[in-house]
This record gives C-alpha cells, structure tokens and sequence, in this order.
C-alpha cells in the first residue's frame, strides 16, 4: 500500500473563513478526513500537509520524490495556492524530484484574476483539477491512482 502526499500551500490553513463564497465552508481538517476516506477505499493512506512556507513545500517534495522512488509514495495531490502562479521553484522540485503530482484547484482559477491564469505547475502535473470545491482533492486522489496505481 502506497501512501499519497496531500500537499497544501498558503492560506489554506484557512478554508472555511477564507472568503467562503470563493472557497466554500468546509475546513482543512474537513478536507483531511475525505482525502483519508477517498485514499483509504482506493488500498492507500494519505500524509496530510499544509504550509504557507515555500521552503517547506519544496523539502516535501522531494521528500515525496524519493518516496516514489523507493515504493513507498504513488504520488502528490498539490493544492499549491498562491505559489501556482509564482513558483519557478515549486515547478523545478516537482522537475527534479520525478515525483507525479495532480494540481488542484478549489476554485476556477481562470475565471478569476487573470493573474491567476498562469500555473508555474501544470506544465510538470500528471493532471490538473480545477474548479470541482474541495471535491477536487478526491478526484485527484482518484486520478492519481488511476493513473499511477500500483
């Protein structure tokens, strides 16, 4: 059984506060529990993670890179938030690491700001998720699993 990266950028430690008519209600916490549900009625487990660091992202992709490599992780389901639009350096990692990684997106980022248009990550994504609610994190487990199961 191969564990699935769950991996969180900025401010989504505040879903459920943070501009709900964008983001909708539910929590991190809630997002937690269904990727643990969706992973686990697919025969995986998910390591759960949020941070509003860069740096810290970047380690736990690589950390996730070598996990594939071993057997250990099927991949990275990556909600990377703001940095999507300004992460030459999360692009590289996501490079560098080999690791396979499904970007999502709560919202529709393109039909918003147009600076948010742009994702630094999806030229390197297996597969992209955007616009679904927080739905779209058990989809990219599903899709994840789908493509690179084992």
């Amino acid at each position: 059984m191969a564990t699935i990266m769950v991996l969180n950028g900025p401010n989504l430690n505040l879903l459920g506060q943070r501009e709900p008519a964008q983001y909708g209600y539910e929590t991190l916490a809630d997002v937690e529990s269904m990727c643990r549900e969706a992973a686990q009625a697919l025969g995986h487990e998910v390591d759960f993670r949020q941070s509003n660091h860069e740096g810290v992202l970047i380690d736990a992709i690589h950390e996730a890179g070598r996990g594939v490599k071993e057997g250990s992780v099927l991949g990275v389901v990556f909600n990377p938030g703001a940095y999507t639009h300004t992460s030459i350096a999360l692009h590289d990692a996501i490079k560098g690491a080999e690791v396979p990684v499904i970007e999502v997106h709560i919202s529709n980022v393109h039909a918003r700001e147009s600076f948010r248009h742009h994702s630094y990550i999806s030229p390197c994504a297996a597969g992209i998720v955007v616009g679904m609610g927080v739905h779209g994190y058990v989809m990219g487990i599903q899709g994840l699993v789908h493509k690179f199961g084992r």
